[in-house]
């Protein structure tokens, strides 16, 4: 990683800034320079280190989350995980291929989902909007217990999709199945960091939220956003964006 000469990213390296910052950070936290369990610097001083914005820090450190690396806490800072748990680890030698085609899924979804999302916020009836908050607990029952959470990530969808009163989405995601999930297509399940569900869930409640509040406009757009996050972390394992994938 270039570096000028008072320890600043070049910015005449190819790529962007958010990219070079989380990849000085990621190298340093393979290479057992930040053990798991140290607190990385603060925000301020990785702004003095890297010469960069505060929206490339938290980007980076985003990033870096995202794939299973460091932890934020509450009121603590930002502590280095378990390298070994990350995502890009977990899906080390799977073939592109398999990668590619649930990319493809996603996209698929994403045609599908978005606009059940929207209607659904139109159209629920109480006792499906009850389902929808059912199943929403259900995947965090599921995670606090350590088990799967692809059933009940999948019966949350469904619900949704229920919800719109349009049977044609139903169809479709049901002839999916279960390889709809990312994680259970590519056999992640176990490996998939404790951050990443969190992350999941947290935008599984945006999407739910907005049903419940009949916002339409606001749960198509969580749906698209949930949905265009994944298909945003999976596309960088195929482009080797997460620095150490394949």
């Amino acid at each position: 990683m270039e570096k000028g000469s008072n320890g600043a990213i070049s910015r005449h390296r190819d790529g962007t800034l958010t990219r070079q910052v989380a990849d000085s950070l990621r190298e340093g936290i393979l290479a057992g320079k930040n053990p798991p369990g140290q607190k990385l610097p603060s925000e301020a001083q990785l702004i003095s280190t890297f010469n960069v914005s505060r929206t490339v820090i938290r980007e980076a450190l985003s990033k870096l989350r995202e794939e299973g690396l460091v932890e934020p806490r509450q009121g603590a800072g930002v502590f280095v995980l378990d390298p070994s748990g990350a995502t890009g680890h977990a899906l080390r030698g799977i073939d592109p291929k398999r990668i590619s085609s649930v990319v493809e899924g996603l996209e698929l979804r994403t045609a599908i989902e978005v606009e059940a999302a929207y209607l659904a916020a139109a159209r629920c009836s109480p006792l499906q909007e009850e389902e929808i908050i059912r199943r929403y607990h259900e995947v965090a029952a599921c995670m606090r217990a350590g088990r799967s959470t692809v059933e009940a990530d999948l019966a949350l969808h469904l619900a949704i999709a229920e919800a719109s009163n349009n049977r044609q989405f139903v169809d479709i995601l049901k002839l999916l199945g279960g390889q709809m999930i990312p994680r259970a297509a590519l056999d992640s399940e176990q490996t998939t960091p404790p951050a990443t569900f969190e992350r999941l869930q947290e935008e599984h409640g945006l999407i739910v939220n907005a049903i419940s509040n009949r916002d339409q406009i606001a749960a198509r757009e969580a749906m698209r956003a949930h949905l265009a996050g994944s298909q945003k972390r999976y596309r960088a394992y195929l482009s080797n964006d997460s620095g150490f994938l394949l």
